[in-house]
């Protein structure tokens, strides 16, 4: 199948990440009989999968220009003209944000332009529009200097995050930084301020307990319409407090995050796939919106196995056919192995989860990331390349 050239008579779909996000993207559509094509730098997991029509090692799409110059080069090669082309990562979103415009001609592309993914990217934008609209959010606060930060009126714990995690995450491997007390801050905001410029820091409160109440609504969402969705709780991440991804997520019956989610992404006039964050805030039982991932997550398969084809209906959409709306399911689980076997490990080691706890909490109809019987290869590759997974990504 791999060795095979592309088949030019329909059209297929191009996967910019063979991480497990893409595997399973091509996983999902390869169930609808499309070809798919997966662009990485890396030697990644999807490279092994069935699903998987041809992989091609394509330049680091953090290389914009180079990148831009690759997808031009293999439109006419292998017979891509017309293709409908997904992100899997923040990096590839920004890459089709910026230059969308310059390869519209000859792709789909299911990214918004950079007017409105600006609004998702830049997280001191997110926040400005959110409060704008009148969302619940965590209290937040945008010093630009030192001066601003000491002047400001706090209640500890708080976090510092960059606005954009780029670089940040790149070099620190976390998410945010936490500080108990004004001195912790000050060293905290100092070693941020070593990584990134502070006007691209936010500081937030710390909401408690925030590894027990993360949830998401993630929808197909077109014209102001929601054609399709799944919420979920996510569960158990890795490391507990601040994770860097989700592993173990379970679907939920929660129409509110809906009607919150629906007001940003009507606000900024979003179209496509895409995960909203939300945290239920424990002391008053409000949902406060976190931020939006403009693309597919890491456990978006759980949308098929709970009864939606998300990256289809937007297929389908991409090619001009109708939409297909579809209910998902409640109580249907995803875990990614590699990941959710140490942290519950570490859970157990702790005493703040049982044996018994655990094996209640994946009984039932559930959805593996990369595990699959019809398709092993993936799984087993993976495991080798555990040790330089954690080093260059920390998960």
């Amino acid at each position: 199948m791999k060795g095979e050239g592309t088949r030019r008579h329909q059209t297929g779909a191009i996967v910019i990440g063979g991480h497990f996000q893409g595997l399973g993207l091509a996983r999902t559509l390869a169930l609808k009989d499309i070809p798919v094509v997966v662009l990485d730098h890396e030697f990644s997991a999807a490279r092994f999968s069935h699903s998987v029509q041809r992989f091609l090692n394509a330049p680091n799409v953090r290389d914009g220009e180079a990148f831009l110059t690759y997808m031009k080069s293999i439109a006419s090669l292998y017979g891509l003209e017309g293709w409908v082309v997904y992100p899997t990562d923040d990096e590839s979103v920004y890459f089709l944000a910026k230059y969308g415009g310059d390869l519209n001609t000859l792709y789909r592309i299911t990214t918004p332009s950079w007017d409105r993914i600006r609004f998702v990217y830049d997280k001191r934008q997110t926040y400005h529009l959110a409060e704008r609209i009148g969302l619940p959010i965590p209290k937040t606060w945008y010093p630009d200097s030192k001066e601003e930060l000491d002047g400001l009126d706090l209640s500890f714990p708080v976090i510092i995050k960059p606005a954009v995690m780029r670089d940040f995450f790149r070099v620190t491997r976390k998410k945010v930084f936490r500080a108990t007390d004004r001195k912790e801050l000050s060293i905290q905001y100092e070693k941020a301020c070593g990584i990134v410029d502070p006007t691209n820091l936010i500081l937030q409160e710390e909401i408690p307990e925030v590894w027990n109440h993360l949830y998401s609504f993630c929808p197909f969402y077109k014209e102001g319409t929601v054609h399709a969705r799944v919420i979920a709780q996510r569960i158990r991440q890795h490391p507990m407090d601040f994770g860097h991804a989700s592993t173990f997520v379970k679907t939920v019956d929660l129409p509110e995050l809906e009607h919150l989610g629906s007001r940003f992404l009507k606000a900024m006039d979003y179209y496509g796939l895409c995960e909203v964050e939300f945290i239920r805030d424990k002391r008053d039982g409000m949902f406060r919106f976190l931020e939006v991932n403009p693309r597919v997550w890491g456990w978006h398969t759980l949308a098929l196995r709970a009864g939606v084809n998300l990256p289809y209906l937007v297929y389908r959409d991409q090619l001009g056919l109708s939409s297909m709306n579809g209910q998902y399911r409640s109580g249907v689980k995803w875990i990614r192995l590699l990941t959710d076997t140490p942290t519950v490990f570490g859970q157990l080691i702790k005493g703040k989860m049982s044996c018994k706890d655990y094996f209640k909490s994946i009984s039932g109809e559930k959805e593996f990331a990369v595990f699959s019987w019809s398709d092993p290869l993936p799984f087993f590759m993976e495991i080798l390349r555990l040790p330089g997974l954690w080093k260059k990504r920390g998960f």
